[in-house]
């Protein structure tokens, strides 16, 4: 992992905990292979933004009362873990791509565009949702990430598809 200190332009990943790993290997495939740096961003959908001042640390207050610092930083460390063995995996023994990790909060699609304005991202990669009932009804309700932003960004948008088969499921 490294500073938001970059050589170049990076690309701006949405990641979230357990997230199926094509994400992040396409990811980390399309940027070892452009020479840039990436910006994983987790967004916490329970937590509202309270202040936004891209200089200093964003300010946010969370709708789940029992949420800390403590919860934080053990979600920050398995989505850190997630990271590094995604690059690993997707480029074993190759050149190391420069990372770092970014927690947001709010709306996941509108958060991710605003981050991506920030930094410059010539591109988003987001993955799709899995399969599944409840995973379905989430983006019912929800809405798509890839799909809003897709249809309100300037900037390229990668969705990733999950390859993965669900239980039962033929493929």
């Amino acid at each position: 992992m490294t500073s938001d200190h970059f050589k170049g332009k990076p690309l701006l990943v949405g990641i979230m905990p357990r997230q199926h790993p094509e994400v992040l290997q396409a990811a980390a495939g399309l940027a070892a292979g452009l020479g840039a740096p990436m910006v994983c961003a987790y967004v916490d959908e329970a937590s509202y933004l309270v202040d936004w001042d891209p200089a200093r640390s964003a300010h946010r207050l969370s709708l789940r009362r029992d949420a800390g610092v403590e919860e934080l930083r053990t979600l920050t460390t398995g989505l850190e873990a997630q990271i590094q063995d995604a690059l690993e995996a997707a480029a074993p023994g190759g050149p190391a791509v420069e990372w770092t990790l970014r927690t947001l909060s709010g709306d996941p699609a509108r958060s991710l565009g605003r981050l991506a304005a920030d930094v410059e991202a010539p591109m988003i990669i987001v993955g799709t949702s899995e399969r599944g009932f409840s995973h379905r009804l989430s983006e019912a309700l929800n809405g798509s990430v890839g799909a809003w932003l897709s249809h309100h960004q300037s900037r390229p948008v990668l969705v990733v598809p999950y390859r993965k088969a669900a239980p039962g499921e033929r493929r």
